[in-house]
């Protein structure tokens, strides 16, 4: 499974083997437990790599292979690629900005898109600095 945590100062991606069913629950019970509201819901998530990453094409036949259940890409411009994925949504309510998003895929795809993640972080950071 794959876990986008987001804040306000950013995103980041952890593959994780639990079930996003287990972690749900995780969550659920720590809500419980301290009084805390939660909202979680199927939802949509969507973030960019750079166009020029050569592994990309091998996302692209996993995307293609899921026939547009789970994993999703379309060109975003010149530079960037946008990929879109199926999953859950847990926030503190539905209207933040600021949560959790989980995704299952293909334990390939999922090692794929983390491996992805990590490369255009790496490129982000060298540019930043």
């Amino acid at each position: 499974m794959l876990k986008f945590t987001y804040t306000e100062t950013g995103v980041q991606l952890e593959r994780l083997s639990a079930s996003a069913e287990a972690m749900a629950a995780q969550r659920v019970t720590l809500a419980m437990r301290v009084g805390q509201s939660v909202c979680i819901e199927p939802s949509q998530a969507s973030f960019l790599l750079p166009s020029h990453l050569s592994d990309l094409v091998q996302l692209e036949v996993a995307a293609r292979e899921d026939r547009g259940r789970s994993i999703s890409m379309c060109v975003a411009d010149a530079d960037f690629v946008e990929v879109s994925l199926r999953g859950t949504w847990i926030a503190d309510h539905a209207d933040t900005a600021e949560g959790i998003f989980l995704a299952t895929l293909s334990p390939s795809c999922e090692a794929l898109i983390g491996q992805l993640w990590q490369i255009s972080q790496r490129d982000a950071s060298y540019i930043r600095d």
